[in-house]
C-alpha cells in the first residue's frame, strides 16, 4: 500500500515505515504529525485518485530529527568581466518516518469501463446546388 501526499508544500509517495527528509516542520521531535492532503492511494491493486484529495484519507507520521542538508555551492561568474560570486547556504530538514496510511471514510473508486457506441447509419451528406456560370460578356472596343 501506498499513497502519494503532500507535506510541506512538496509531493511524496510513502509507504508504511519509510523514512523520508521533508522540508522543516514546526512539530517538535518525537511528536506524531498527520498529513491529510492525499491525493492517490493504491490498496493492493485498487487505486483511488482525488479530486484534488481523497476526503477521509490520511498519512500518519513521527518526527524523528531536525537537521541541515548537504551545502549546496552556488557559484556566478561572468567571463572576460572578472566577476565572480560564490555562495552557498544549507536547506533545513526535518526526518519523519511514516507510520501509517489510514482511509477512514475514502470511497473507492471502481474502474468503469464504458462501451461508447458508435452509430452505424450511414447519413447521406447534404446535396450542394451548384452557382449558375457566369456569362460572357460582349465588349466593345
Amino acid at each position: 500500500m501506498y499513497a502519494i501526499v503532500e507535506i510541506a508544500g512538496q509531493q511524496f509517495k510513502v509507504s508504511k515505515d519509510l523514512k523520508v527528509y521533508v522540508h522543516r516542520l514546526a512539530n517538535e521531535e518525537g511528536t506524531k504529525v498527520s498529513f491529510d492532503k492525499v491525493y492517490l492511494l493504491d490498496d493492493k491493486g485498487t487505486i483511488t485518485i482525488g479530486a484534488p484529495a481523497i476526503e477521509g484519507a490520511s498519512v500518519e507520521a513521527k518526527v524523528l530529527q531536525h537537521l541541515k542538508g548537504d551545502k549546496v555551492i552556488v557559484f556566478k561568474k561572468k567571463r572576460r568581466k572578472g566577476y565572480k560570486k560564490r555562495n552557498g547556504h544549507r536547506q533545513y530538514l526535518t526526518q519523519i518516518v511514516i507510520e501509517g496510511i489510514s482511509i477512514t471514510g475514502a470511497k473507492k473508486a471502481a474502474v468503469k469501463k464504458e462501451t461508447v457506441e458508435v452509430a452505424t447509419e450511414e447519413v447521406e451528406a447534404p446535396k450542394v446546388k451548384k452557382a449558375p456560370k457566369a456569362k460572357k460578356e460582349d465588349t466593345v472596343e
